[in-house]
């Protein structure tokens, strides 16, 4: 769930090392978001990436990027986010993993992204679009980077209504201290229409990530516990406790549901 947001201005990481270190434990290294590979795979399913370039956007500390460069013999994917911390993690691992020519990654301050128009055959994104407030700009912007006939596979958390919150949903929120800009599937799908995308279709991911979520809360109170404290100390795995803790409760209603997202440009045959 790294962080993007159109704006320019006055932007601050909100993942630093301890988030990292502490999400590591709960998602596995180097992810920022639920699920691990395999909810990777299933965003991706049935799409080849075989020497196709990929963007990751809001790629966060490269867990899933170089997943994607391991697993789909892409000819290369660009890992793209606003947070340094989260960028300098990722290179290290590229390092690491041997991976640095097939993967580079980049951060630069919120805003247009520096990409040239038609430079990707597929955008992908796990749960960072959610930081983004205006997704008639966010997916005008990832539209602008495909080539025709270019793909975007996504997933994200979304509200299930554009209403106002409730009561439970601005508890958790506020828990998380993040810039969470949640929208409804429907904003999701009317802006990726406005924008140009065709065949999009979103599908709902609550009652996965509502029984996964239940078992990464217990796994926290429990077994997870002595690890993450080793981590990032009691005081910030008992904040996560707590944020946990508000999470399911709009999960259990159905208020918040992470879903998967695909579209399509125009022209040119899918990858």
């Amino acid at each position: 769930m790294t962080a993007e947001n159109q704006s320019e201005a006055g932007h601050e990481a909100e993942y630093d090392d301890a988030a990292i270190r502490f999400l590591a434990v709960v998602w596995g290294d180097g992810y920022l978001s639920p699920g691990g590979p395999e909810e990777v795979d299933r965003v991706l399913s049935g799409l080849d990436l075989a020497g196709k370039a990929v963007l990751d956007f809001g790629c966060g500390a490269g867990g899933i990027t170089l997943h994607i460069a391991k697993t789909y013999a892409p000819a290369e994917v660009v890992g793209y986010d606003v947070e340094q911390p989260v960028i300098d993690r990722a290179r290290l691992a590229a390092v690491r993993e041997g991976l640095t020519a097939q993967v580079r990654f980049i951060a630069t301050p919120p805003g247009t992204l520096p990409f040239d128009d038609g430079e990707f055959d597929v955008v992908f994104s796990k749960d960072a679009m959610i930081h983004v407030a205006d997704k008639e700009w966010l997916f005008s912007e990832l539209f602008r980077v495909l080539k025709p006939g270019g793909r975007l596979a996504a997933s994200d958390w979304l509200i299930a209504h554009d209403g106002e919150p409730s009561t439970e949903m601005k508890e958790y929120v506020a828990a998380e201290g993040l810039s969470f800009g949640m929208a409804s599937p429907q904003r999701y799908l009317q802006a990726m229409t406005a924008a140009g995308f065709v065949d999009v279709s979103a599908e709902n991911r609550n009652a996965w990530y509502r029984e996964v979520a239940r078992g990464e809360l217990e796994r926290l109170s429990g077994p997870l516990h002595a690890q993450a404290v080793a981590a990032v100390g009691e005081e910030y795995v008992a904040k996560n406790i707590r944020i946990w803790s508000a999470m399911q409760k709009v999960l259990d209603t159905g208020e918040h549901c992470p879903t998967h997202l695909r579209g399509s440009k125009p022209g040119g045959g899918h990858p």
